[in-house]
């Protein structure tokens, strides 16, 4: 079986725009299934920008909500699977969430951040409570996480004994964590063979 091609689209989205976001979502689908990706990942709350403040409660969403179904076409139109970072509502509760839509359009995995980071996302969200969540595509066994808990050894560990081939892990990394995709990811991935 080849080898499963990635693509990663690197922005931050534009705060508050989820609109504008699901354009550049589309977009950037259609380029990579057109180079031949079967995945796309976006970064870390993608769908409404990471720095949006107090207005994340109105902006965030149901996993099954109308940005859900707007990915689940984009996929499905461009036969792409697409990774979403996106801010998840589920009653009362926010989660800081990732979800994994296939390239038919169907939900294959849904995750919601475990470790919190910083002042923002302790104030907003809740940590999930499931911390190897995995899909197959492709004959690929995905895994999710969600930027700082990558930072955790016991987490990619966990993974990589539950099987996860390739771990795919959104983040919102700015200046000055550079070491962490510089020294702590390829010391995860050593770690874990």
């Amino acid at each position: 079986m080849p080898p499963l091609r990635t693509a990663l689209l690197q922005s931050s989205g534009s705060p508050g725009d989820v609109p504008g976001n699901l354009r550049v979502l589309d977009e950037a689908a259609r380029r990579a299934a057109a180079a031949g990706a079967r995945l796309l990942l976006t970064p870390e709350l993608f769908l409404t920008g990471y720095a949006v403040g107090d207005a994340l409660p109105e902006l965030a969403e149901p996993a099954d909500g109308p940005s859900a179904e707007r990915i689940a076409k984009t996929a499905a139109e461009h036969g792409i699977a697409i990774g979403c970072g996106y801010p998840e509502r589920d009653g009362d509760r926010l989660y800081n969430a990732v979800r994994l839509t296939g390239p038919d359009g169907g939900t294959l995995a849904g995750y919601r951040k475990t470790h919190l980071f910083g002042d923002f996302e302790q104030r907003w969200f809740t940590p999930g409570d499931t911390p190897v969540v995995q899909a197959v595509l492709d004959g690929t066994r995905l895994g999710l996480l969600v930027c700082y808990d990558v930072e955790f050894p016991e987490n990619v560990r966990a993974h990589a004994l539950a099987g996860t081939e390739l771990l795919l892990v959104p983040t919102a990394l700015m200046r000055p964590y550079e070491f962490v995709a510089h020294t702590l990811l390829p010391a995860r991935a050593y770690e874990s063979q």
